[in-house]
């Protein structure tokens, strides 16, 4: 497995690996894709072979991003890494994927920042992400009702 910098070249499959994991992801357009490519402090790829594994975009504060799930954790740190989302293929998971994505990451982060945060949905519930979460040392500090109540997400925090 490669781990390398997002690329145009990646776009139309992240693209496609992100509409495919909706709705434990929200949905993003080119445009947004495009948005984060410029502004992420992190936009990373995973590749296995010749195909696209996996994927994780990292945000640092003071953005003009309208997630209410980032805008929380503003409110609350003034320094944090922010996983905006991260997505592995089907056929690549249990592959250690996500973890080799979050390690790159937390390597990134080491010493300039304290916490690594996210969240994941608790409704509608996506158990298998709550686990890894957990296991990887994520610890649920708040939840949240996000679009207009039709979600609910637990905000999480691990100390690097």
């Amino acid at each position: 497995m490669q781990i390398a910098d997002f690329h145009e070249a990646d776009l139309d499959d992240v693209l496609a690996l992100n509409e495919a994991a909706v709705p434990h992801v929200n949905s993003l357009d080119r445009e947004a894709l495009r948005w984060f490519a410029a502004n992420a402090r992190h936009f990373r790829v995973a590749v296995i072979g010749e195909d696209l594994a996996g994927f994780l975009i990292g945000l640092q504060p003071g953005l003009e991003y309208a997630s209410p799930n980032y805008q929380w954790f503003c409110a609350k740190h003034r320094r944090f890494g922010y996983v905006d989302r991260v997505v592995v293929s089907p056929t690549a998971r249990r592959r250690g994927v996500a973890s080799q994505l979050y390690d790159d990451y937390a390597a990134t982060l080491r010493g300039f920042v304290p916490l690594m945060t996210c969240e994941v949905n608790i409704r509608p519930a996506n158990a298998s992400s709550m686990v890894y979460h957990e296991r990887y040392g994520f610890l649920q500090v708040a939840t949240q009702e996000t679009e207009g109540g039709k979600k609910e997400v637990a905000l999480m925090e691990k100390r690097l």
